[in-house]
Parts: structure tokens; sequence; C-alpha cells
């Protein structure tokens, strides 16, 4: 399977989505203070996350980056 890339905004925040294999994800946060800067995220069971999971995922994310660095503690 051949990585599949799409993009997610979420509360005004751009990130680039990487599905690298069945129900594996990377999400790089395109608007962030840091190049390259985001997570990966995955199923035990390979089954695909929905989009609304993922925003919901990215949301967690953005709430745990710290405002002055822009890195999670």
């Amino acid at each position: 399977m051949s990585a599949e890339t799409w993009q997610l905004v979420v509360d005004a925040e751009r990130f680039s989505v990487v599905a690298h294999a069945a129900g594996a994800y990377h999400l790089t946060w395109e608007t962030g203070p840091n190049p390259g800067y985001g997570f990966s995220i995955a199923t035990n069971d390979r089954s695909p996350l929905s989009r609304e999971r993922l925003e919901e995922e990215a949301r967690g994310f953005l709430r745990q980056v710290d405002a002055e660095t822009g890195h999670i503690e």
C-alpha cells in the first residue's frame, strides 16, 4: 500500500495526514511554529479511523502543546 496524503483543518490549524498502512497515520502540524512537528496514531486491529476521530486526536494534540515552545512538554 502506498502512503495516501491529505489535508485536515482543525480549529484553524492545518495538518498533513499520511496514511502509511491500514489504521496507521502520521499528522504533521503544517501551521505550527516547528517545521515537521506532529504525531502518529494507529489502531491495534488495523481498522481505519474516521475523519472525525482524526479531528478529535488533532484537537487533543493541540491542547497539549505549550504555547511558548510549540511542543508538548
